[in-house]
């Protein structure tokens, strides 16, 4: 699967007049598709036909080695049947934390369209071959950028940045901005999906996904709201 990019269609789908209807159809267990990322990719394409801003802007929530949780949104950039890709710095705190501890959790929150997905897995670095062909398809100044920022470091003011941003563009003034070796991705492989459609009085729909790792199978259930 191609790597994400931004929707450059116009809005085919009244987000409020949509929201209305799937608040008043709701969910159910015929409708889900047995295969969750199928069931995901349905959910994504209409929170792209109504135009959402970045639809595949996601929380992604990692625990310290003290056990305090931290959330922070990021981007997906690549989902198939192998995982949810997203990239950092790898001297973040999110890439720190998750070299310790992989166990994350993502959300994906379309509160116009009252819905919302939740992915619990463990995340893994993609190979540097992966990271490097999804960096040549960033814009240069982003390229640049990712060399610039000391990500999560302390910096005194932004004028040191900016002057880091300048210094980068000079250095690789000719040619193509290479692969920082501190910069790729990381591939979230789930182990469970929750698919929420808000309904009125509060009782809204609630589907959930297990893997069985004996069976390989994915077990569907419904959960109370």
């Amino acid at each position: 699967m191609a790597y994400l990019t931004p929707p450059a269609v116009a809005t085919v789908v009244d987000p409020a007049a949509e929201r209305d209807q799937l608040m008043q159809t709701g969910l159910s267990r015929a409708a889900l598709n047995p295969d969750p990322v199928a069931q995901f990719e349905s959910w994504y394409q209409a929170a792209v036909a109504a135009a959402l801003p970045e639809p595949n802007a996601l929380t992604l929530a990692t625990v310290d080695a003290a056990g305090q949780p931290w959330l922070r949104t990021v981007l997906l950039k690549l989902y198939d049947a192998d995982g949810f890709v997203f990239f950092t710095n790898y001297h973040s705190r999110k890439a720190q934390q998750l070299d310790a501890n992989p166990q994350v959790a993502l959300l994906f929150p379309w509160v116009a369209l009252a819905r919302q997905v939740q992915i619990v897995g463990s995340a893994t670095r993609i190979s540097t071959a992966e990271s490097l062909r999804y960096f040549a398809t960033r814009p240069r100044g982003s390229q640049i950028g990712a060399w610039a920022s000391p990500q999560s470091q302390v910096i005194t003011s932004r004028s040191l940045l900016e002057a880091k941003i300048a210094d980068v563009a000079r250095k690789f003034a000719q040619g193509e901005v290479p692969l920082p070796d501190f910069w790729g991705g990381y591939r979230v492989v789930s182990r469970y999906f929750e698919f929420w459609q808000g309904r009125h009085n509060r009782l809204h729909d609630r589907f959930c996904y297990r893997h069985d790792a004996a069976s390989g199978q994915w077990q569907i259930e419904r959960l109370a709201p």
